[in-house]
């Protein structure tokens, strides 16, 4: 009989790494006309390498319509979607031919016949396959991805992989002498996460698994636009208001401890933390508001500087690096927060 659903693999690809003071002094620099305030942003973003299919320094693509990014989307996502799945299946120890449900997550791209059909095709999934496809969310919607193929697999059975692929390199705007945009360019990067959800009956326990137990949400109408990403005829635009910190320091831990207390949990019992690093300043944000030991946020502060804020795809691979980094006891609490436009709070509590 199955009991609940568990993580049984992650995976993830990225594009070619590139280096965030190489980007700053050979790109960036001239860009904002060498600017003391921009040079600070860029280098308080705690980002030191990222990871991007388009390099500013050899491509410039920031006058390109919605429509040639949309189609360069498509031809770059597919290799990193096909090996970030193909990892989690090989991790899961299943063939794609085992998958029922198949869900897509991007705010970055879009496409029909998308990446939910053709990399099932590729990656050989049956053709009875149920897709579901998330758009447009932002940084938080692999939680709301994740409770989505989750409750699939507890009602019906079903073995679910869940694909976050972002590549906000592909949305340079023109104009860059906007510091809103250069926050935007210091933090975000591009990289495809994936995860096999499959039943847990309690006589099959895996060492990696991960179950999700309960899932909230709070998201702060009032301040919505302190975080936007809109569609323009030259790609997405986000804007990203300093404010963002301050918006959250009000519900961070209202919310956390709610959705703990009601699992009969308080945070000094939480054995792992898997923040979605959208900066600095909201890690450091989420630690105070929680009084969080001075390494709790390890693996998210890693993620952010290895890797930079890769939207959605983002809070997946604090949650690989966590469980591969950090022991955390069988049967021991993991929170998972991420946030996003809305302004939008997500928190998921997990075990091992």
């Amino acid at each position: 009989m199955v009991t609940g659903a568990a993580i049984t693999g992650f995976g993830s690809a990225v594009p070619a790494p590139m280096s965030q003071d190489a980007l700053w002094a050979d790109h960036f620099r001239a860009a904002y006309g060498g600017s003391r305030v921009a040079e600070r942003i860029w280098h308080g973003a705690g980002v030191r390498t990222r990871h991007a299919v388009v390099d500013p320094r050899v491509e410039d693509i920031s006058g390109w319509g919605t429509g040639d990014r949309m189609r360069r989307y498509q031809t770059e996502a597919m290799p990193l979607g096909k090996a970030a799945v193909g990892d989690a299946l090989s991790a899961a120890g299943i063939a794609g031919s085992a998958v029922d449900l198949f869900a897509v997550v991007s705010c970055t791209g879009y496409a029909t016949p998308g990446l939910d059909i053709l990399l099932a095709r590729d990656l050989g999934m049956p053709t009875h396959l149920q897709r579901l496809v998330i758009g447009h969310m932002g940084c938080y919607a692999a939680l709301p991805g994740l409770a989505a193929v989750t409750d699939a697999v507890r009602a019906r059975g079903l073995t679910a992989v869940l694909l976050c692929v972002e590549l906000p390199s592909l949305h340079v705007q023109p104009g860059e002498g906007d510091i809103e945009q250069l926050v935007a360019h210091a933090l975000f990067a591009d990289a495809a996460a994936a995860v096999v959800v499959q039943p847990a009956a309690p006589d099959s326990p895996s060492s990696k698994a991960l179950e999700l137990v309960d899932i909230v949400a709070s998201t702060d109408v009032a301040h919505h636009g302190e975080m936007t990403w809109d569609i323009t005829d030259t790609g997405f635009r986000m804007r990203l208001s300093p404010k963002v910190p301050a918006v959250l320091r009000r519900h961070v831990r209202t919310v956390v401890t709610g959705l703990l207390a009601r699992n009969s949990l308080s945070v000094g019992e939480v054995a792992g933390w898997a923040v979605h690093p959208g900066g600095p300043r909201i890690l450091d944000v989420v630690a105070e508001q929680l009084e969080l030991a001075p390494d709790a946020l390890a693996a998210s502060r890693a993620v952010l500087r290895d890797y930079g804020n890769c939207s959605s795809a983002t809070v997946l691979l604090v949650l690989d690096t966590l469980i591969a980094t950090q022991t955390v006891p069988a049967g021991a609490p993991v929170v998972a927060l991420a946030f996003g436009p809305g302004l939008t709070l997500y928190a998921a509590l997990l075990t091992a």
